[in-house]
């Protein structure tokens, strides 16, 4: 089992990887054979995850050296003894790990969620396509490296370009797609444009190493500050954070339901690298006042428009979507808090909070926006609608997904005793710490969108029976990954404390004590 934890973060990528390249051939003979491979490699991925997240979680960071002996060795020796400088590095602290177990556990309910309904022509294209999503996802999480980030940003944006428009019946998918991977690649092209400056700066591409060079120096030189510039605005771009948030709703709308529950989580894995951008590379010298002051405007301006926004809207996806932004703006009004917390020379209690309810939100968030767009996936698989002035009376028929839709409803809201309540807690008792206002806006946007919510269950599921409407529930499958995603929300909500203290603390502890990540990725 050690040897397995040993080469655990490159066989999470290689897995999937190498499986998304059999799944057309396999296709082509077998379709259960098909689905029983993506099955296997996801599944293998989940419980590999597990593992390595424990371990880290108990253990410290893990280090994985791709081309060379050693984190230390900066040369690889070819057969014929001619010495190239190539060194790929993969790293798993406590945050890696953290969200390396949201992106993988996400895509495993989102994958059985695929298997009910993605059986016509063409599924194998779509389980290749999800396979690669999924690397591109695992890929910036664990890597070391600033250019293997953009490598597999640009993996992760490409797929779920297609994947969004995969199904398009008409101009509204594909139009979504086009301003998703316009969108990305403008994001992809700042993200290398700062890498290039800062391998212009200091002749390396090692995040660790980077960081290593400035906490040497004590200051950020004026390339270096252009580059961060860059990752801050193309890292919130590509998370949906307002007033960039653009794509966001349009994306989420229109793709299919599994494909935009795990798009949340690919949304999170842009806030990741802002976060590893943040906190490792530049946290040395940053200007925690500055920097938090930012994320803190952009908190609130995402939780303003998410919510007002999302009052306005008719079509469920879309509504759920711009609720994403606003989840997106408690996230980052949490983390701000927790940076600006830091300006004061110390980690503080109040500071740890923030930072503690920002990443325990970063989970619920994938979770409880995910339940809810499976639930709308549900609905409109069985009446092929998503206007909420053409529905209604569907808890008839459709009792356990009105169900899982009351639960998502709640957890998003912030009610007790679900998951969202316990994030929401921490970063409403921080933020009153920084600014008893902020923490009173907060507080009533999350009963504005409950209201919101009610809104939309009423509209649906509440009312006379429809006759147009007279078939059973969703298929199992559906109902099943829903269950999955409800049994894990409620589970977080009752025992927030256990949470917290294994899994989010060990993410939280990654950011701020970041020297052990600095000390052996940098190889000093």
């Amino acid at each position: 089992m050690n040897e397995w934890i040993t080469h655990a973060p490159i066989l999470i990528i290689a897995i999937p990887l190498f499986a998304a390249f059999l799944t057309p051939l396999v296709d082509r003979v077998s379709r259960r054979g098909r689905n029983a491979l993506v099955f296997i490699a996801v599944i293998l991925a989940l419980i590999l995850t597990l593992a390595l997240a424990k371990d880290v979680f108990d253990h410290g960071l893990r280090i994985y050296t791709l081309g060379g002996g050693s984190v230390d060795s900066t040369l690889v020796t070819l057969p014929s003894g001619y010495r190239l400088p190539v060194r790929i590095i993969l790293e798993v602290d406590g945050m890696s790990a953290f969200m390396v177990v949201i992106s993988v556990l996400i895509s495993f309910v989102g994958l059985l969620y695929s298997f009910s309904h993605i059986k016509e022509n063409g599924a194998g294209k779509y389980y290749t396509l999800f396979l690669l999503m999924l690397v591109g996802m695992l890929g910036m999480e664990v890597t070391g490296d600033l250019f293997n980030l953009f490598v597999f940003l640009e993996i992760l944006s490409i797929s779920s370009a297609a994947l969004i428009a995969f199904y398009a019946r008409g101009g509204k998918p594909v139009e979504a797609s086009i301003k998703y991977i316009v969108i990305s690649s403008l994001a992809a092209l700042f993200v290398l444009f700062a890498i290039g400056l800062l391998y212009g700066e200091y002749d390396l591409l090692n995040m660790g190493a980077i960081a290593k060079k400035i906490s040497l120096a004590g200051e950020i030189p004026f390339l270096a500050q252009i580059a961060f510039v860059l990752f801050l605005t193309s890292f919130a771009l590509k998370a949906g954070a307002a007033p960039m948030h653009m794509w966001l709703p349009d994306a989420y709308g229109e793709a299919p339901g599994a494909i935009s529950m795990v798009l949340v989580a690919a949304t999170q894995a842009s806030l990741y690298a802002l976060l590893r951008v943040c906190f490792t590379i530049y946290g040395a010298a940053m200007d925690t006042a500055v920097i938090g002051g930012i994320l803190i405007i952009l908190g609130l301006i995402s939780i303003f428009i998410g919510v007002t926004m999302a009052l306005i809207q008719i079509d469920m996806k879309r509504l759920i979507g711009y609720a994403a932004v606003a989840e997106i703006g408690y996230i980052l009004l949490a983390v701000g808090v927790g940076i600006f917390e830091l300006a004061k020379g110390e980690i503080s209690d109040y500071s740890m909070k923030a930072l503690q309810g920002g990443i325990f939100h970063i989970f619920n968030d994938v979770m409880d926006i995910g339940l809810l767009f499976l639930v709308v996936g549900a609905v409109m698989y069985v009446t092929k609608e998503s206007n909420l002035n053409k529905l209604g009376g569907l808890a008839h028929s459709m009792k356990y997904s009105s169900i899982f839709f009351i639960i998502g409803m709640a957890a998003v809201s912030g009610l007790p005793p679900l998951n969202g309540f316990a994030s929401k807690i921490l970063i409403y008792e921080s933020v009153y710490k920084v600014s008893p206002l902020i923490s009173i806006i907060a507080i009533l946007a999350s009963i504005l969108m409950l209201a919101i919510f009610v809104k939309i269950f009423h509209s649906v599921f509440m009312g006379p029976k429809l006759t147009e409407y007279e078939r059973k529930d969703a298929p199992r499958l559906m109902l099943c990954s829903m269950a999955i995603l409800a049994a894990i929300m409620i589970f977080f909500g009752l025992f927030p404390d256990f949470v917290v203290n294994n899994i989010v603390n060990p993410a939280v502890n990654a950011l701020v004590k970041n020297l052990p990540y600095i000390s052996a990725i940098g190889g000093a």
